[in-house]
């Protein structure tokens, strides 16, 4: 019923009417001097401008994507930022002095930076827009623009230093060159006049250190009521996705313990999903997090997965068929799991969706050959072919569903290609890019990149990023010599007698010099006469 009302075009409608109808109500009664400072014609305007901006905002082409909720959030802060212009416009006092004193101490970062920080750079521009065209009908009369220009590079600003908040500390650095702009906005108005005495100068500092200060304020709040805010509206910032990101969570401390491989098997998805995120755009930090969970459903059983098995498999004693019930039960258990520790519901969204409705393929072939081999001995009348039940694929399936965000495509895809990186010998740069492309392809075959969003142009960069990676990773080490050896060596040294390294060189001196070549000078000679 919830997940409904949050996708449903209807109420996205009316939450736009209701907005419509209480900007309105704030534009139509705002007085100065007691008198409208706005036509009806003027509100008609605008809106029509707000309309053109809901529609580059949210795409009529995607409008099923759009939550309402979201949406919610976005109105209300622009009518409470509204509000306090409104309010503010109505009792300040209407000195020239105290009205450049008001004017400079306005919100202008409030619902940019909100909004921003929450739902993204768009967003925050839409927001800056909307601000900047109903508040210039609310400002102080005679301040129109001088308030449009203040809103609107102070939105601008704050929505460009917010592209990438991970530390709290990001907003107040926002929020504090918000107030820089305001200040250095106000001069060139001449709202701050340049002190020519001491009564003066205090005036220049009273506004100056206002100006700085509402904005760093500002920055505060919204810093405080960003945990309440993600959790009502079901967002979940960079900066709450750091936070989760502790190794030491009490299910990554009992992985490490029980499930040691699949533990870092987590590690290495995230730094694959990582790495191929930040090149498509997509939340890498949030690729992360949900790797080092997405298979947390295997703490039930870990010795039935192979990263985890001693020199007994207890798939042996097994058919195939129970072997591919335990290995697709452990997306319903992870995500049961992460219910039950509240763990955040993009992360479970993750769990669920990390392997589509892929087949289980090598016990569903091992399945299939055996039931031909019994069909081949009940030829013979070796075995009664009844016996044997019937392999149906849609048992040896996940339930699914496919990946619907471009997260989730990727940490499927990386989980694929970790698993299958492990059965490389002596891996090479073409092994390791021939293998990650025929994974990528079969997925996309398969259809499980359907619904993630990624475009082909995406998934080739997120092949090029898991080839790289897994170079750095799978490179070959150095063939250090062995502790006899060195032992031997250093005897050899102290008897006066050459070591194996001086008869290796010794060899090849007199090889030179009675003109026999190596392997390698025959192989160049061969080559340069060809």
């Amino acid at each position: 019923m919830v997940g409904s009302i949050d996708r449903s075009v209807f109420f996205r409608v009316l939450l736009y009417l209701l907005f419509v109808v209480f900007s309105s109500v704030l534009v139509f009664t705002s007085v100065n001097g007691g008198e409208r400072i706005i036509t009806p014609m003027t509100a008609v305007f605008v809106n029509i401008l707000m309309v053109s901006g809901l529609i580059v905002m949210f795409d009529m082409q995607h409008l099923h994507r759009v939550r309402n909720g979201r949406v919610c959030l976005v109105f209300g802060c622009i009518l409470l930022h509204l509000a306090v212009i409104y309010f503010v416009s109505i009792f300040a006092p209407a000195t020239e002095s105290d009205v450049s004193y008001t004017l400079l101490m306005l919100p202008y970062a409030f619902a940019p930076l909100v909004n921003s920080v929450l739902l993204g750079r768009l967003s925050g521009m839409f927001t800056t827009y909307v601000v900047t065209m109903l508040g210039g009908l609310l400002a102080p009369a005679g301040y129109g623009m001088e308030y449009m220009v203040l809103s609107l590079i102070t939105g601008v600003a704050v929505v460009i230093l917010t592209k990438q908040v991970r530390r709290r500390g990001s907003l107040l650095r926002a929020g504090f060159y918000a107030g820089v702009a305001v200040l250095v906005l106000g001069v060139i108005f001449e709202l701050i006049q340049i002190p020519v005495d001491s009564v003066a100068f205090q005036e220049m500092m009273k506004k100056a250190l206002g100006a700085l200060g509402v904005s760093l304020l500002i920055a505060m709040i919204v810093s405080g009521i960003l945990p309440a805010l993600e959790s009502l509206f079901g967002i979940t910032t960079d900066i709450s996705w750091l936070e989760m990101s502790d190794l030491n969570h009490k299910l990554l401390r009992q992985m490490q313990l029980e499930a040691p491989g699949t533990f870092h098997h987590s590690l290495i998805v995230a730094s694959l999903a990582e790495a191929a995120a930040e090149e498509v755009g997509a939340n890498a930090t949030m690729c992360r997090v949900c790797a080092y969970f997405h298979d947390i459903g295997k703490l039930k059983k870990p010795t039935y997965f192979i990263e985890n098995q001693g020199e007994e498999n207890p798939h042996d004693s097994l058919t195939p068929s129970m072997s591919a019930l335990i290995i697709i039960a452990h997306v319903k258990d992870g995500v049961d799991l992460a219910i039950k520790k509240k763990l955040n519901p993009v992360i479970i969204d993750v769990i669920r969706e990390h392997h589509g409705d892929s087949l289980v393929y090598y016990f569903y072939h091992k399945a299939r050959e055996a039931r031909r081999d019994a069909e081949n001995k009940a030829g013979k009348g070796l075995e009664n072919i009844e016996d044997l039940p019937d392999v149906d694929e849609k048992n040896f399936r996940y339930a699914g569903p496919r990946p619907r965000t471009p997260e989730s495509g990727i940490i499927s895809l990386a989980d694929c290609v970790e698993s299958a990186s492990r059965s490389l010998t002596k891996p090479t740069a073409a092994k390791i890019g021939s293998l990650v492309n025929d994974i990528v392809a079969k997925r996309i075959a398969e259809g499980q990149m359907d619904d993630c969003g990624l475009t082909l142009k995406d998934l080739k960069k997120v092949r090029e990023s898991f080839s790289k990676t897994l170079r750095s990773m799978l490179h070959s080490r150095i063939d250090y010599p062995k502790e006899a050896d060195r032992k031997n060596d250093a005897e050899l040294r102290m008897a006066g007698r050459p070591s194996s390294l001086q008869r290796k060189n010794e060899n090849s001196l007199e090889n030179r010099k009675s003109g026999k070549r190596t392997g390698k000078q025959t192989d160049k000679l061969d080559q340069s006469a060809k």
